[in-house]
């Protein structure tokens, strides 16, 4: 997954210049298919290869089900706001005795009115505007559900943050560490990085991550934006990578056989396949700075369903071959590779390619993420409105922004639980929870609003009030299993 600068700072106000579905869906793919791809191999084998595929293709279903609840709330979202904004203009041209007869709660149109204005009713759920997640917070939460709301984006921000820092250094440290690498397969933290040099390879480890925040952390005081031109360039580095692993996982199962031999399926790993597969299908914060520009959304729906049936075959592709091309597969994927062409002088440049592939693509991301962070910590603590002493926006929040990710990541770099604990939990909140109660909500408020006879044509094929109520008990069944998995694997 990748994070969209737009998505959740809830800043927007236009939709954005408009291009066809397919391009949207294309932006969506590539969205998705991100950081935690290259870490679905590893969690894959360890849960075995008939559950990973089994919950891979569950959770996939149940994402795009709560993608559905997202694009039926930005709908609504739209209709909320435009009905305030045909109500301004009634009162600009109303007697002051008949404005005040209107309430913000009175029908758009009502029951009596509806079949008399098909045209008018047709036109109240669109997706012109783009609203953001934080502003269909405002507009269908409570306070506290603000808070809670806004306080789940910063967890996993937090999370996704450590992700990054701990993958590109953990990458530099396995290209940069030479010494012993031809005859020891099975490293650890302890071993010497360089020859006659006295420096591990975790001391280097935690070298390169203090470069990393020197390098990439002072952009956190700053506002920059990400270019149309670096996301291409990002993307077209990205699908050349899972590419190249890919093909060479297949070519190596054709041309030397099956080399991995992961067990049907071991219970015990599901936590980290759970969090891993939820973190990997993460778009829903992005969602309306994507759909929203789209030009036709007759077919919406089904042009997404589509994109998450390759999506989910992608993932199943990647992981698969992996897990039986490499008898061992690291946490990240693409260091396996750099393993696994060490010492062959043709492969050097897909080699270090793979290899640092990781820093190219996340260290470019890092900062607009670290940006966005401090733009929700400031909407989290801070009132809108009220004056604050200038050290607090401009030096305290973004180093409470940086420097805990830092932190973390210097305590571990084991990505299998970084990126398990930020999609099982934060994740679940975004993917899950936040989209059921959203679109719950806005089905209350525009049943009031704007009445029982308009039909919503952005509405969830998945709409009986069931379904909001099974993602629901999902998501909490399953933070309580990966809870317990996880105090059993790892504090008991």
């Amino acid at each position: 997954m990748d994070v969209s600068m737009d998505d959740i700072s809830g800043g927007g106000r236009g939709s954005g210049q408009p291009y066809s579905a397919c391009m949207g869906l294309i932006y969506v793919f590539n969205l998705i298919v991100g950081t935690g791809a290259l870490t679905l191999p590893a969690v894959f084998e360890r849960a075995g290869w008939a559950l990973g595929l089994c919950l891979i293709s569950v959770l996939a279903i149940i994402s795009y089900i709560t993608v559905t609840f997202v694009i039926e709330a930005m709908a609504s979202a739209n209709a909320i706001v435009q009905w305030k904004l045909l109500q301004e203009m009634k009162y600009t041209v109303q007697t002051e005795s008949s404005s005040e007869d209107s309430t913000e709660d009175q029908p758009l149109v009502s029951h009596d009115t509806v079949q008399k204005l098909p045209s008018q009713s047709s036109h109240c759920y669109v997706i012109q505007q783009k609203i953001e997640m934080g502003q269909m917070a405002s507009l269908f939460f409570n306070r506290t559900g603000q808070s809670l709301f806004f306080l789940c984006i910063v967890v996993y921000l937090y999370g996704d943050l450590s992700i990054y820092a701990a993958a590109v250094s953990k990458s530099l440290m396995e290209v940069a560490c030479t010494y012993n690498t031809s005859s020891n397969l099975t490293l650890t933290d302890t071993d010497i990085c360089w020859e006659n040099v006295d420096l591990t390879r975790i001391g280097a480890y935690r070298i390169f991550l203090g470069v990393f925040l020197a390098t990439l952390g002072p952009f956190t005081f700053f506002d920059v934006q990400k270019t149309k031109y670096l996301q291409m360039i990002s993307s077209i580095l990205r699908q050349l990578a899972f590419g190249i692993m890919i093909i060479t996982a297949i070519r190596d199962l054709i041309v030397d056989g099956t080399k991995g031999h992961p067990q049907t399926a071991d219970i015990t790993g599901v936590p980290e396949l759970f969090g891993a597969c939820v973190y990997s299908f993460m778009c829903h914060h992005s969602l309306p700075a994507l759909v929203s520009p789209i030009a036709d959304k007759s077919r919406l729906f089904r042009l997404l369903a589509l994109d998450y049936l390759l999506i989910t075959v992608f993932y199943i592709l990647l992981a698969l071959t992996g897990v039986f091309a490499f008898a061992q597969v690291s946490d990240l994927y693409t260091l396996d590779f750099s393993q696994h062409w060490l010492g062959k002088e043709a492969f050097l440049i897909p080699r270090y390619f793979l290899a640092l592939f990781p820093v190219f693509t996340l260290s470019t991301t890092f900062p607009i993420v670290a940006i966005t962070l401090r733009n929700n910590l400031r909407s989290l603590f801070l009132t809108e409105g009220h004056h604050y002493q200038w050290c607090l926006g401009k030096v305290l929040l973004p180093l409470l922004a940086v420097i805990p990710p830092i932190l973390v990541a210097m305590a571990t770099k084991n990505l299998k639980i970084l990126v398990g604990v930020t999609g099982s939990y934060a994740g679940t909140g975004i993917q899950y929870l936040i989209p059921a109660f959203l679109v719950f909500n806005a089905r209350k408020r525009t049943l009031k609003v704007i009445g029982q006879g308009v039909k919503n044509d952005f509405e969830s094929p998945f709409r009986g009030k069931g379904w909001v109520i099974f993602v629901v008990v999902w998501a909490v069944a399953c933070i309580i299993l990966v809870s317990v998995n996880f105090i059993k694997n790892y504090f008991i």
